[in-house]
C-alpha cells in the first residue's frame, strides 16, 4: 500500500513511518512530498496520508493524538509497549504539553540530529528505525 506525508521527517513523521513498516505495513511504499501535496496524493493514488494537513492521520486529530498514537490505537490497541512508545512520541512532538517525559525530551532532542545525518528522507528512516526499536 502507499502512504504518504511531509518530508524531512523528524520525530511524529519517522516514528510513524517505523511503526507502518514494522507492524501496519510491511511492504508500504511511503512517499515523502511537500505538504500541500499529501492531500492531493492520498485522494489521487489511494494513499493514506499521515502528519499532514489534510491527511487520513493528521498531526493532531480530533482526539489530540498525534498520528502514531492514531495508528496505534487502531492497528495494535492491545500491544502496551507500543502505546508506551506513543506516549513519549506525543511528548516529543508536542513539548509545550504537561506530559513530556524524560524519553520525550530525549527523543526530541535526538531527532534534531535525523536530518544530518541521511542523504534522503527513506534513509533517514531506515537510520532512525534503531532509536524506535531501542525504545519499543
Amino acid at each position: 500500500m502507499k502512504w504518504v506525508t511531509r518530508s524531512r521527517p523528524r520525530v511524529n513523521r519517522t516514528a510513524t513511518a517505523w511503526m507502518i513498516r514494522r507492524f501496519v505495513d510491511p511492504g508500504a511504499e511511503i512517499l515523502f512530498v511537500d505538504p500541500e501535496e499529501v492531500a492531493e496524493l492520498q485522494r489521487r493514488e489511494g494513499a493514506i496520508g499521515f502528519d499532514a494537513p489534510g491527511a487520513t492521520y493528521p498531526h493532531r486529530d480530533a482526539h489530540g493524538r498525534c498520528s502514531f498514537e492514531a495508528l496505534a490505537e487502531e492497528h495494535r490497541p492491545d500491544d502496551a509497549p507500543l502505546r508506551e512508545l506513543g506516549y513519549i512520541v506525543h511528548g516529543a512532538d508536542f513539548p509545550e504539553e504537561v506530559h513530556v517525559t524524560q524519553e520525550s525530551a530525549g527523543l526530541r532532542a535526538i531527532s534534531q540530529g535525523f536530518l544530518l545525518v541521511a542523504a534522503d528522507d527513506h534513509e533517514l528512516v531506515e537510520r532512525a528505525s534503531f532509536v524506535y526499536d531501542a525504545l519499543y
